[in-house]
């Protein structure tokens, strides 16, 4: 029995690893200009680009960095790649390949010779050239840019591919995904909207089973939605510096190998679940539920005893979310993670109201209980690997 589980645990990990790593497109690097609405040394640069006509001749990808939080995120990321200080950023910016340019002058008398080497080459060894006399307006996510200021020139070594900052939001829709899979098919979810449609049954009711199945569903989604906005805001306040990823990121593999303890070990020492000592409260609660009101209130409170089962993927997708997402996109993406959370609550609901019996229903989630340990503990431990390498 224990070589089987072994065995099931290498196939799983080899699978979802090959699709995280597909997911990482192949590194090239490109020509990246990055400006202000109402920077005069920009527009300085656009005049240039257009009376020479060089957005037509050039590949060049043009990113406004004040008013779009998105780009501001790239172009500070894409700096701290290429080993640049702080102090060192500014607009008007043009990267190209691993060659950054700063400041107007610089930007108009090196572009052309420096763009035909890199295409024809496609490759330059990075430096940065910045006139002693030439206004740098420094640009920051989480700080107004109202003053400018002087930077002195540095040369960096880094060889830093630009393109594996534009796998990011790809890998953080995958991971979205992935993780909101693995939260929908926790055990603990399950038990209560099983003893929730019991007890509503018992009534004789099904139609008032079916809305309060609902009512709870939609509770699950409104509760976990704005805790998650609420910690998305916060973490994006208090800003995302990298000992906090590596935290995510060792936090993801060590909620990973616990669910792997409950797969080989079920029972023995803690569990990833519910409280053993919480649950006769939980279950008192859930019994008391007679409408489908009382549903909808009991969610907001059942969420709550919920944390420690289903808390571990939500906070690990949420550290994702505020290091590479801007606001709207974040919240698209709770939306997507928390649709797909309560997905299974829903169609346990209908089928339970078509005359699924819900003792099956717990009859196959015991069964089924060290499955998900392990599909939950692998994909965690691969996430955690995901984002300890930096491909998110």
């Amino acid at each position: 029995m224990m070589v089987k589980k072994i065995l099931a645990v290498l196939f799983l990990s080899s699978f979802i690893f090959s699709l995280a790593t597909t997911a990482r497109a192949e590194e090239v690097g490109g020509i990246y200009f990055f400006y202000g609405e109402g920077c005069p040394h920009c527009t300085q640069v656009e005049k240039f680009f257009e009376t020479q006509k060089l957005y037509d001749s050039y590949p060049i990808d043009k990113r406004e960095v004040y008013f779009n939080r998105e780009n501001a995120i790239f172009f500070n990321d894409l700096l701290t790649k290429l080993g640049k200080s702080n102090e060192s950023r500014g607009v008007p910016t043009l990267i190209i390949g691993d060659t950054v340019l700063v400041g107007d002058s610089p930007i108009i008398e090196n572009f052309v010779s420096l763009a035909d080497a890199f295409l024809e080459e496609n490759k330059a060894k990075e430096k940065v050239v910045v006139a002693p006399d030439n206004p740098v307006i420094p640009v920051s996510v989480t700080e107004d840019i109202g003053s400018e200021t002087n930077t002195s020139a540095t040369t960096s070594g880094a060889d830093v591919s630009t393109d594996s900052l534009l796998q990011a939001n790809n890998l953080t829709l995958l991971a979205v995904i992935v993780g909101s899979m693995v939260d929908a098919i926790n055990p603990c979810e399950f038990a209560v909207l099983i003893i929730l449609m019991t007890t509503i049954l018992a009534t004789g009711d099904a139609k008032k089973a079916l809305l309060s199945g609902l009512a709870f569903s939609a509770s699950m989604f409104i509760s976990y939605f704005l805790m998650g906005l609420g910690l998305y805001k916060a973490l994006g306040l208090g800003g995302i510096s990298d000992w906090f990823f590596l935290v995510i990121g060792w936090l993801a593999i060590i909620i990973g190998i616990f669910n792997l303890k409950d797969y080989f070990w079920y029972g023995k020492g803690f569990l990833m679940e519910v409280p053993m000592a919480w649950r006769p409260r939980l279950k008192s609660l859930i019994h008391s539920v007679a409408s489908p009101w009382g549903a909808f209130a009991t969610g907001f409170i059942v969420s709550l005893f919920l944390l420690p089962c289903t808390s571990g993927p939500y906070i690990v997708i949420l550290g994702m979310l505020a290091k590479n997402t801007f606001d709207i996109q974040a919240v698209l993406y709770l939306l997507l993670y928390n649709l797909i959370f309560i997905s299974p609550m829903i169609i346990i609901t209908l089928a339970v109201y078509k005359g699924f019996d819900p003792a099956k229903a717990e009859e196959m989630r015991q069964k089924r209980l060290t499955i998900l340990h392990l599909i939950t503990g692998v994909i965690m431990i691969i996430m955690g690997i995901v984002i300890l390498k930096g491909w998110l």
